[in-house]
């Protein structure tokens, strides 16, 4: 658009000259000039603020993403400069059967061209999940895979983690319990800007949507599983560990345990070799192939000098909680939080769900500081995983009735689920019951129904 003509940039017309004007002439004269002027100069003052764009239709253009990269508002997911990085590799591959080399300096690369990824980075997170790309045999199985995604959609949403869920295999050897291992290591690749890849199997659920991770606990060590070292070296167990739900950090020491926990697995030419390698070690395995538990197992127990050190087994609470043993005390627990809450009313004030942590906190400093998880304890179980009961294909263990497994989801689905509503306004008043949801005292629980 042009911009506006000033007085200085017209060519005034040649005035006649009209003979001899007196002082009094010439300073009239030029008085409306100086007035005339000024008016003008009002006017484009007043022109250019007219024209100025409002604040909230702005359009930011290239040259201010720019300018913002690291800039205060947090992560800038607009920019990504030039600068060649390991994704304009032509060798790297995302496939489970090609190894990654230097990752920790091509992560470390790619940080520093990205400033603004940079702080937090050293707990950020990134939630891997998945399930089958068909549908489930079980009628109800598609609805219980939804809802546990949920679950897990939930618990990133409070806490700020992203998640990725993926049903499609990623190789077509890597099924079943294998395919995880591809799938965590693309997702490492898409995330450089993660410490943190997070893997939780379908079948398990978040249980306490206020606890965090204790990270300061795992800043030595680049895998946390659940898990019990007596079990390993000593029984030899092949549920020593759950490699159900583990944390894995982002670095070259993983992409290598990858590479050889893969080589046990399918791909492998000695596939069945390594089914029965692990049958003669862990007695208690119950079927013959290689699977992927039992081969982290074997890594820690014939390898302990390489892994030990850098494998935290969590065993202080429920990384993971086998099911069975926590859903029948769900109501107990209940009843304890709110008993909690009743005695400190900031535990139970209304706030948004963007706080929600600084509650978790609150809670955990005035009444379960110090206070150990699992069995038994007032503690919410963290995560409840329903090893054994397969809410996709049907085919339960036969231990125990599908009927079980299914109302036991429910059951711990619900539970959960109260503790997110509550932000909303409802709960589910009856954990058998996932509706209708029953709107919440304005004190509750120290306001009854």
């Amino acid at each position: 658009m042009a911009s506006p003509e000033t007085p200085h940039s017209r060519s005034a017309p040649m005035g006649k000259y009209g003979g001899a004007r007196t002082r009094a002439t010439v300073c009239f004269s030029d008085g409306l000039v100086f007035l005339g002027g000024a008016l003008m100069a009002l006017l484009l003052v007043w022109s250019f603020f007219s024209f100025s764009p409002s604040p909230n239709i702005g359009v930011k253009s290239d040259d201010d993403t720019l300018k913002c990269s690291g800039c205060s508002r947090g992560v800038d997911l607009r920019y990504d400069p030039p600068d060649p990085v390991f994704y304009d590799d032509p060798d790297l591959s995302y496939s489970i059967e090609r190894p990654v080399k230097g990752w920790d300096e091509k992560r470390r690369q790619w940080l520093e061209l990205h400033p603004s990824f940079k702080p937090g980075a050293a707990n950020r997170v990134v939630m891997v999940t998945g399930s089958q790309s068909t549908p489930c045999k079980n009628p109800i199985g598609d609805h219980l895979l939804l809802r546990f995604f949920k679950n897990k959609v939930d618990y990133c949403r409070i806490h700020g983690y992203d998640i990725f869920y993926s049903n499609s295999l990623l190789h077509p050897k890597m099924g079943s319990y294998w395919a995880k291992l591809p799938v965590v290591k693309a997702a490492m690749l898409a995330h450089p800007e993660a410490e943190w890849i997070w893997w939780v199997d379908s079948d398990a659920l978040f249980t306490d949507m206020d606890f965090t991770i204790p990270f300061d606990r795992y800043r030595d060590h680049n895998l946390v599983v659940h898990g019990w070292t007596d079990l390993v070296y000593n029984q030899r167990s092949w549920t020593a560990l759950n490699a159900g739900v583990f944390l894995m950090r982002n670095c070259q020491w993983s992409m290598e345990l990858i590479d050889t926990w893969t080589g046990m697995g399918p791909t492998s030419p000695e596939y069945e070799k390594w089914g029965e390698i692990q049958r003669s070690i862990f007695k208690d395995k119950l079927f013959p192939e290689s699977d992927d538990q039992t081969a982290l197992i074997y890594l820690l127990y014939k390898h302990r000098e390489v892994y030990y050190d850098k494998i935290y087994l969590e065993g202080a609470y429920y990384f993971e909680g086998y099911w069975l043993e926590i859903v029948s005390g769900l109501d107990n627990v209940t009843e304890r939080y709110l008993e909690m809450e009743r005695q400190d009313a900031t535990c139970r004030r209304r706030h948004a769900e963007k706080v929600s942590e600084r509650y978790g906190a609150f809670r955990e400093e005035r009444f379960l500081k110090g206070v150990a998880g699992g069995k038994g304890s007032v503690r919410r179980p963290f995560i409840t995983h329903f090893t054994g009961c397969q809410p996709c294909s049907g085919d339960h263990n036969r231990m125990y009735n599908g009927d079980t497994c299914w109302n036991g989801m429910i059951r711990a689905l619900n539970f959960a689920d109260n503790q997110v509503m509550r932000s909303y306004g409802f709960v589910h008043s009856d954990l058998r019951k996932t509706s209708p949801l029953q709107p919440v005292p304005f004190d509750y629980p120290d306001e009854p129904w």
